[in-house]
């Protein structure tokens, strides 16, 4: 039964990430437009800002299911219920610090964002950060059960509930932004569905699941322990928020709500990159683990360098597609006010190929219990990028925000972990790179090609756009196959042909 709610949970996740690609594709320029580049802008700042208070979660989800698993194996029911009393009741005062921390914030609204906002975007944004503080103030200690629905492995229910909210959800707000309405109803309609979800939660933990509380008999040594394995997850979760939202912040402070909502675009499709790059690396190395506790430094080395050049051979394409149409995308998809949305996701896109292509590297440390100098390497840098985007963005705006990323993800990322890798991992990043650098030449060829092409082509419609992609693709990929690929990429990219029933020549 177990075996085929993980299987049937991982097909769901995938159909998950379809969907918040497809409705990323389709419903944010209509959202875009019905908002409006300001309103979208002061949006995307109230979001960030409130993004902060997310971190008093202290990396606790994923330890609620660890350990919740742990005491199902090993203890009693009695000790399962208060495991969830004792962490219920931690929630609840972080739950009382988000709200006490997002009034501080409700009241410095105007000292924050006065130089470069309106009376009127000043009060829309108080609205929305009152609405998303009482969100984040519920959601805190409910969120627990979601966690022990998942230590229950009770993915298809997990997964289902997430699909009906994408879809209801998306429904809703389109629906909403169609009569007239604006940012502060996005806000009111998303609460209202993460109430109704955190509420599902509840009702099939108590249920059907039999899930109790015991708030007596708190086990503080074994809270210490959670605490501290969660810390390295708390790290990671300050990295993301100092790369990713940020930007929107100090931008909301020095350029306006418009800077924000370019910016917020270009984050956007990121996002949108990464999650091709996760997805696909979840498929690439189930057993991965296992294979690099035989210490085996020749074995990892190959194994890192073959799942690099297969990540390579996606993201290539989507890079290359990305430099060629990116911009002609952007102007169709979000509109002309938001084309120098282009050149930040461009940017964004380049910096992160080589830490995306390299993902196995996070799995072999963590096979080896060596994540330690990832994680304070990244929150270093992260600490730089912050200062760098104060200097560079009130001179520079947006472009300057961007590069202060891009110039700390390389430093961290590219120059940093790589030679961590060769020198304590001993890992070949040498020939590695020798051999991504062989597979690159061929894309980066067809892209300037691609670019210097384009400026003679004028793509006014979606069918264009759409006729000159699949040309493109049809001229990349045979030309990627012959020339990038080598026998190990051409012999998967068969096999993955024969399981979708189409016969290579």
């Amino acid at each position: 039964m177990a075996i085929n709610q993980i299987k049937a949970g991982v097909i769901l996740n995938y159909i998950i990430i379809g969907l918040h690609i497809l409705t990323g594709l389709l419903y944010t320029p209509y959202m875009l437009r019905c908002l409006g580049q300001n309103e979208y802008g002061l949006y995307s700042l109230v979001a960030s800002v409130i993004s902060y208070l997310t971190l008093l979660d202290f990396g606790f989800g994923s330890a609620i299911v660890r350990y919740s698993a742990k005491i199902r194996a090993t203890g009693t029911r009695s000790d399962e219920w208060s495991l969830y009393g004792m962490l219920l009741s931690g929630y609840a005062f972080i739950g009382i610090f988000v709200t006490i921390g997002g009034l501080i914030l409700y009241a410095n609204v105007d000292q924050m964002f006065d130089r470069t906002m309106t009376a009127r975007e000043l009060c829309r944004a108080r609205v929305m950060m009152a609405f998303m503080v009482g969100n984040l103030a519920v959601t805190f200690p409910l969120s627990v059960f979601g966690s022990i629905i998942s230590a229950y492995e009770k993915f298809v229910f997990q997964r289902i509930t997430t699909i009906v909210r994408i879809l209801f959800s998306t429904a809703v707000l389109v629906a909403v932004l169609s009569m007239g309405y604006k940012a502060i109803a996005l806000v009111v309609v998303q609460t209202i569905f993460s109430i109704i979800t955190l509420l599902i939660n509840v009702i099939y933990c108590r249920i059907k699941l039999g899930v109790k509380l015991k708030f007596n008999n708190f086990n503080f040594l074994l809270l210490k322990e959670i605490m501290i394995f969660s810390w390295w997850n708390f790290l990671g979760a300050i990295v993301d928020r100092i790369y990713w939202s940020t930007g929107q912040f100090i931008l909301g402070i020095y350029c306006g709500s418009a800077a924000v909502a370019i910016y917020s675009v270009a984050i956007m499709l990121m996002n949108l990159y990464m999650s091709m790059s996760t997805s696909l690396n979840s498929v690439l190395l189930p057993k991965i683990t296992i294979m690099v506790t035989k210490k085996n430094d020749s074995e990892i080395s190959n194994l890192f360098i073959r799942t690099g050049r297969l990540q390579f051979c996606v993201l290539a394409l989507i890079l290359s597609g990305f430099a060629v149409f990116g911009r002609i995308f952007i102007n169709l998809w979000a509109g002309k006010e938001y084309e120098q949305s282009f050149i930040i996701a461009l940017l964004f896109y380049l910096v992160l190929l080589g830490p995306l292509i390299q993902n196995v590297g996070l799995t072999i440390l963590l096979a080896r219990g060596q994540i330690q100098f990832r994680s304070l390497t990244y929150l270093a840098i992260s600490v730089l990028c912050l200062i760098a985007q104060i200097l560079l963005a009130k001179p520079y705006g947006i472009i300057g925000c961007a590069m202060a990323t891009v110039g700390s993800l390389f430093i961290g990322q590219w120059i940093v972990m790589n030679v961590y890798y060769k020198k304590k991992q001993c890992i070949a990043i040498g020939e590695f790179w020798k051999q991504i650098g062989q597979m690159a030449i061929m894309p980066i060829a067809l892209s300037i090609v691609g670019i210097f092409a384009i400026q003679y082509i004028h793509i006014i419609s979606w069918l264009h756009f759409i006729i000159y992609v699949i040309l493109y693709m049809l001229i990349y990929l045979p030309f990627f196959f012959v020339f990038s690929m080598g026998k190990y990429e051409r012999t998967q990219f068969r096999a993955l042909l024969i399981k979708l029933g189409i016969k290579s020549a």
